[in-house]
């Protein structure tokens, strides 16, 4: 990277962290080019440079937020994965304390943001780190209980889309609910590994009961 890109990465690195501190404070309907401009310390022209308006910035922001944590993720995840190939089935479950308590401290540590984005969807680069994040442990673990690998993005696509939802309800409320409760709802949630699968030779588990009416 020359000093003219580096220049131009680094000074959209100012703006997005301009718009994430003015993003602390006020809605994100309410936040304008003028003001992150000044946040950040450039003009208008500049901030044109980098983005076509704030819902771009917004998108912008998320996926530099969420590649952060990628990282982080990653790092602090491998030891992790690597224990999902060797470990008994019955100890493998889908959603553990150990790597999702990270993933929702980040939620509530930038709940403002998250909550902004799930008000204006459509980030899809957003979408394909989300789901980067969760497919390196959901993919072995399927592997695991034999679920055939046509399957997986199927099975993936239902679990992902569940723990967004519950996530998305908890930013709703400004994630007052502590981390460990929404942990423990979505642990309840998804219970244990895939045991249905026809491929693993189980029978699905049982559905819950409806309580009998008085």
């Amino acid at each position: 990277m020359n000093r003219s890109e580096s220049k131009y990465f680094n000074t959209a690195i100012k703006i997005d962290k301009a718009f994430l501190s003015l993003l602390e404070t006020k809605d994100f309907a309410y936040i304008t080019i003028k003001e992150v401009c000044a946040a950040a310390g450039v003009n208008r022209s500049t901030f044109y440079l980098h983005y076509q308006n704030t819902r771009e910035l917004l998108d912008e922001s998320l996926v530099f937020l969420y590649r952060q944590f990628l990282s982080y993720f990653q790092s602090r995840s491998e030891d992790f994965i690597k224990r999902l190939s060797h470990c008994p089935l019955e100890e493998l479950r889908l959603i553990t304390p150990e790597y999702l308590t990270p993933y929702l401290n980040f939620i509530r540590d930038h709940r403002r943001l998250y909550a902004a984005s799930m008000e204006n969807p459509g980030n899809f680069q957003s979408e394909d780190i989300y789901q980067r994040m969760f497919r390196n442990i959901f993919d072995p673990i399927l592997a695991r209980f034999s679920v055939p690998e046509a399957e997986r993005p199927y099975w993936m696509a239902f679990y992902l889309r569940g723990i967004a939802g519950v996530v998305s309800e908890w930013a709703k409320t400004g994630c007052t609910l502590p981390v460990e409760s929404v942990a423990g709802i979505l642990m309840k949630c998804i219970p244990a590994g895939p045991s249905s699968s026809p491929a693993s030779g189980t029978a699905p588990p049982a559905a819950p009961t409806a309580p009998a009416r008085p």
